[in-house]
């Protein structure tokens, strides 16, 4: 008599003991995966907030005096003005030629200091230039985003516009003001608070950070409302002006004053708090910050609020470093 050899093969049961078992393991593997990503996202963060303390550096070396902050947000950048307080655009355009930008911060060189010229036009195709060092690979990609202008040296313009993810330190904040024309702007001399690195027409030697280099900010990443990160509904508290303009507020800009009733606290970013004046990230458990030596560091949420104060001060007498 022939035998018949039975079939080799899993069970049903077996089958979706198999499957429980792949799905819990991706299931643990998936949060590992995910922190690596976000690890190396923040580590490219601080690495890009350190190539800005560098490049600030160099424009300090070259110019003898930190970036400028320029004049309002009522001016955008003109190669024409050169560097320093006369520089009507924003830190972010004063860094270009020291991150290997110089090309896009020479549009519009032709000599004309005036609102005329090629510099409208220049300043258009800029607008529409989001450069990724500016943003932070954990918040969004460098895209253009809505936003506008109302710049004297620019065309009227609404739409898409380059932002930053970046603020410089304005210390215990500062007085928004308006140039109404180049001369004025040329003739103005800011008188309002300047405790922090930043206000408008700032020129900070090294010799003025008598608190130290390495105990006083520079830039860091600032506070946003996740659910306006693209700016696709609504532009956010401090993120609804593009990168390349004079200061305004708290776009390009963000304080750490610490008083009895107020405090700018830092804080990571959450979804129904739009708050424009702290800075802050959507990292978890920490922000970056750059400090005017050029080290870039990462900063507790839960820092002192006095110790965060000192530290955005560049000459207050306060002994201040970060912790450990």
């Amino acid at each position: 008599m022939k035998k018949t050899i039975g079939a080799k093969g899993f069970t049903l049961v077996e089958l979706l003991v198999v499957i429980a078992i792949i799905g819990m393991l991706v299931g643990l593997l998936l949060p590992a995966v995910q922190q690596a990503r976000e690890a190396a996202r923040t580590m490219q963060c601080s690495n890009q907030l350190k190539q800005m303390g560098l490049a600030a550096l160099n424009h300090e070396s070259t110019n003898k005096a930190f970036p400028s902050c320029g004049w309002s947000c009522d001016w955008e950048g003109d190669p024409d003005f050169g560097f320093g307080p006369n520089q009507p655009g924003s830190w972010c355009y004063s860094l270009l030629p020291f991150l290997e930008q110089n090309a896009l911060w020479q549009l519009g060189s032709d000599g004309d200091k005036s609102t005329g010229g090629e510099i409208k036009n220049a300043n258009t195709t800029r607008l529409k230039t989001p450069i990724s060092i500016f943003y932070c690979p954990s918040r969004r990609p460098p895209n253009l985003m809505n936003g506008h202008t109302a710049a004297r040296n620019n065309n009227a313009f609404t739409g898409g516009v380059a932002k930053s993810d970046y603020a410089a330190n304005g210390g215990d904040g500062w007085s928004w003001t308006n140039y109404g024309s180049v001369d004025e702007g040329l003739k103005a001399n800011y008188t309002g608070g300047k405790t922090g690195m930043f206000y408008p027409k700032t020129a900070i030697t090294m010799g003025e950070i008598r608190d130290g280099t390495t105990n006083t900010y520079l830039y860091g990443e600032k506070y946003m409302d996740p659910q306006y990160y693209d700016a696709a509904v609504k532009c956010a508290q401090g993120d609804d002006w593009n990168c390349w303009m004079g200061p305004e507020s708290n776009d390009l800009s963000r304080y750490t004053q610490y008083r009895d009733d107020q405090t700018n606290q830092p804080l990571q970013d959450r979804v129904g708090y739009d708050h424009g004046n702290p800075f802050g990230s959507a990292h978890a458990g920490s922000f970056g910050m750059v400090m005017c030596d050029g080290s870039s560091q990462r900063i507790s949420y839960s820092i002192d609020k006095e110790l965060h104060s000192y530290l955005g001060k560049k000459a207050d007498g306060e002994a201040a470093q970060i912790p450990n």
